[in-house]
C-alpha cells in the first residue's frame, strides 16, 4: 500500500465502486479456478490486469512547467495497483520506478538512438508474456488548444473485447469523474505502438490534458488522482465480470 495510506479517502461513492468491482473480479477469479482443469492450474496464477504507466526516466512524456506526465502516470498506476491489492486482485505493473524499459531484456543491445523503440517493445513483450486478461496503459494528454480537456480511452483494433473495455471505462469517467465529458472512445491507429500490435484485450487511458490549466491543477492533487484510479478500478472490474458471465453461458 504505497500510495493509498497517505490519502484521506472520504469518497463514499467510490467506496461503493470498489466493492462492486471487487465482487465482479472476485467472481471471475473464482469461476476461472473452478472451471479450469487441475492439471492446467499454474503454480503462480497470471495477473488479471497488466498496468503500464507510460514513459519514465529520460522520457518525461507531456510536460507543463514542473508537471511531468511520467510522474502522474506512475502515481495513478500506483493508486490503481494499491486498490487491486487491497481487494486481493492480481495485477502487475510494467514499471514501479522512474525509468525507461529499453534494457529490460538481455537480447536487446546497442541502445543508442533506439531507447524509445526498445522501451515500447519491452512493454509490449511484458504485456504479452504476463498472461493478463486486460492491458491498461496510463497516460496524459496535451494539445495546443488550452480548452481541450477530458479523460479519453483508446482501444486496440485487434480484439472486440478491447472496444468493450474502452466503452465501459469511458462511460464510468463521464458518470463518476466529469459529467460534462462528451469524449468518445477511439480505435488506436499505428501511432499508438502497443495497442496496434498487442494481441490481448487492451486499452490506453489518457487521464486528462496537462495543457488545460484547470485539469492539470486537478491532476496535480492526490485526491483527484485517487478518483481517476477509482474509476479505472471499477470499470475494469465490470469488464472482467461481464467477460466471465459470457464465458459461463
Amino acid at each position: 500500500m504505497k500510495y493509498i495510506p497517505r490519502l484521506v479517502l472520504n469518497y463514499t461513492v467510490y467506496a461503493f465502486l470498489f466493492m462492486g468491482a471487487a465482487v465482479l473480479i472476485g467472481r471471475a477469479a473464482l469461476e476461472n479456478v473452478q472451471t479450469a482443469p487441475t492439471a492446467d492450474v499454474p503454480e503462480t496464477p497470471p495477473p488479471q490486469i497488466l498496468i503500464d504507466p507510460g514513459h519514465g526516466g529520460e522520457d518525461g512524456g507531456a510536460s507543463v512547467g514542473d508537471t511531468l506526465e511520467k510522474e502522474l502516470n506512475l502515481q495513478i498506476a500506483g493508486c490503481l495497483a494499491d486498490l487491486y491489492d487491497l481487494f486481493g486482485i492480481r495485477c502487475e505493473l510494467t514499471r514501479t520506478e522512474d525509468k525507461m524499459l529499453y534494457d529490460h531484456f538481455d537480447d536487446l543491445e546497442d541502445y543508442r538512438g533506439k531507447k524509445k523503440s526498445y522501451d515500447l517493445r519491452s512493454r509490449l513483450r511484458i504485456a504479452e508474456e504476463s498472461g493478463a486478461a486486460l492491458y491498461v496503459g496510463i497516460h496524459m494528454n496535451q494539445f495546443p488548444k488550452e480548452s481541450s480537456r477530458g479523460l479519453q480511452v483508446y482501444y486496440s483494433p485487434n480484439t472486440d473485447e478491447s472496444a468493450r473495455a474502452a466503452q465501459i471505462t469511458q462511460s464510468y469517467a463521464k458518470k463518476y469523474l466529469d459529467p460534462s465529458n462528451e469524449r468518445e472512445t477511439k480505435e488506436a491507429t499505428s501511432a499508438i505502438y502497443i495497442l496496434k500490435r498487442i494481441t490481448m484485450p487492451a486499452v490506453l487511458v489518457e487521464c486528462g490534458f496537462l495543457s488545460n490549466n484547470e485539469e492539470r491543477a486537478l491532476l496535480e492533487t492526490p485526491e483527484y488522482r485517487m478518483k481517476v484510479a477509482a474509476v479505472l478500478f471499477a470499470s475494469t472490474g465490470e469488464y472482467l465480470g461481464t467477460q466471465t458471465s459470457e464465458k459461463g453461458h
